[in-house]
Parts: C-alpha cells; structure tokens; sequence
C-alpha cells in the first residue's frame, strides 16, 4: 500500500514519540525526510539521525532531544502544506513570517529545502512545507 502523505507521516510519528518520551524513532527513510530531519538537528529540535540499511528504501533512526525534567524539546509539529492542498508564499510572506513566530518553518524552494530564516535571507519564496515550535 503506498503512502498518500510520507511528510506527515513523519511528523506524526515524530510528535507520537516525543509525546512517548521515546529516546528514538525510526521512519521510513526519502531524500525529502533526510532533508527535513537535517534541518530539525540543525536547529537543535533533534539531537541527531542516522540511516540504517534494509533491503528497500533504508530507515532514519532519529534521537530525540529533551530538556530537563524530561520535557520534549519539540513542542508541536504541524503540516502546512499537504498533496491536497499546497500552500505558497511569496519572498515578502515568508519575510514577514520569521517577525513574530516562534520556532521554524521548513520550505521548499528553488534553491533546495531550508528554513523561513533562511529563505527570508535569500529573498526567496516557496511551499511551506511544515511548522516546528
């Protein structure tokens, strides 16, 4: 049976783990969801991700981080865009969203699969792929 949403279910298990206290999750592993575990170890929401082989695609085992007292790091997880309903923003938009939010988005763009800051740095719109905070 083939996935409709491989990002969500990323997410999904990700937050499902966190919420868990898990010390690990393992995903089926894509180049997009390499890139997107990349850029959450980059900001510090991940402690670090590996790639395990197996006969298909490969598997990303992914540490989760926690903070004292065994609290998540990760405090939410939400899907922006999604294969039913894509949403884009222009270089001003994604400016505009690194004013006042906490956390990160992940976007694609042209230039690859960055987040708003660094986006809004290059001028530079694209889909909204996720939120993390």
């Amino acid at each position: 049976m083939s996935m409709t949403d491989p990002v969500a279910d990323l997410l999904t298990r990700v937050r499902n783990a966190s919420k868990a206290r898990k010390p690990v999750v393992d995903v089926p592993a894509s180049n997009l969801k390499r890139e997107i575990v990349r850029i959450l170890k980059d900001n510090m929401y991940v402690r670090d991700f590996i790639e395990l082989p197996d006969n298909k695609q490969g598997i990303l085992r992914v540490y989760l981080r926690y903070s004292r007292g065994d609290v998540p790091v990760i405090k939410g997880l939400r899907r922006v865009s999604s294969p039913g309903l894509r949403r884009y923003f222009d270089a001003e938009k994604v400016r505009s969203s690194t004013r006042y939010t906490q956390g990160i988005a992940i976007v694609s763009t042209s230039s690859g699969i960055m987040t708003n800051f660094q986006a809004a740095e290059k001028g530079i719109g694209g889909e909204i792929m996720l939120r993390c905070w």
